[in-house]
């Protein structure tokens, strides 16, 4: 299977100081295109001795500092993140012939941050977070049900659902960011912002 991309490029001069903003330029493109779950990233961690593992996870902030998930803190990602506290993502933009790579140290967001975003949540997903004991393994569907309506009983309608003590979440505070843009003939383009000191260099790299 081959595909010709073709639907635009990528130029040094148009790019943003820094790479938040540019990614929130190409973020927004991509939110007005329809694309579906765009803030959705491929999140890659590895243990200690160097095991990868990667999985799909829903961006839910992204500012000056980095870029923001939450997860269950038992779960093999958190776990990955405990013993080795760096991270690669990669925003797979497949409709506008497009990709965001990311790489950087991660940091454990603050307790009121977690608390705040948990809040906005719907309040089924809210209870799914306690119901599940992720990553572990489990005998059937069914247990997930049972925690799941044993949770609905502990905090009925009309109740706060609290924060799990065993959740949170996670910034990964970018060292490098590539903007990845399909060109003809397989001469994509790959512009990256890698920090130095407190400063970002743009450099282009070979496709």
């Amino acid at each position: 299977m081959r595909r010709v991309y073709a639907l635009g490029g990528l130029h040094e001069g148009d790019m943003a100081d820094e790479p938040l903003r540019q990614f929130q330029r190409w973020f927004d493109d991509a939110v007005a295109a329809g694309l579906p779950e765009p803030n959705a990233m491929v999140v890659a961690t590895s243990t200690r001795d160097g095991v990868p593992a990667a999985r799909t996870v829903l961006l839910k902030s992204c500012d000056e500092r980095g870029f923001g998930f939450y997860t269950n803190r038992g779960s093999a990602k958190a776990r990955d993140l405990a013993d080795n506290p760096r991270a690669a993502l990669l925003f797979p933009w497949h409709e506008l012939e497009r990709q965001v790579r990311v790489t950087g140290e991660v940091q454990a967001l603050a307790d009121d941050e977690v608390a705040g975003y948990f809040a906005s949540r719907p309040r089924d997903a809210q209870l799914g977070a306690w119901a599940s004991d992720q990553s572990a393994v489990i005998g059937g569907r069914e247990v997930l049900e049972e925690r799941f309506a044993a949770a609905a009983a502990r905090w009925p309608d009309g109740t706060t659902v609290p924060v799990p003590p065993f959740w949170g979440g996670f910034l990964v505070v970018p060292a490098a960011v590539e903007f990845w843009q399909g060109r003809e003939s397989r001469l994509h383009d790959r512009l990256r912002y890698r920090r130095n000191g407190d400063a970002w260099v743009l450099e282009r790299l070979a496709p």
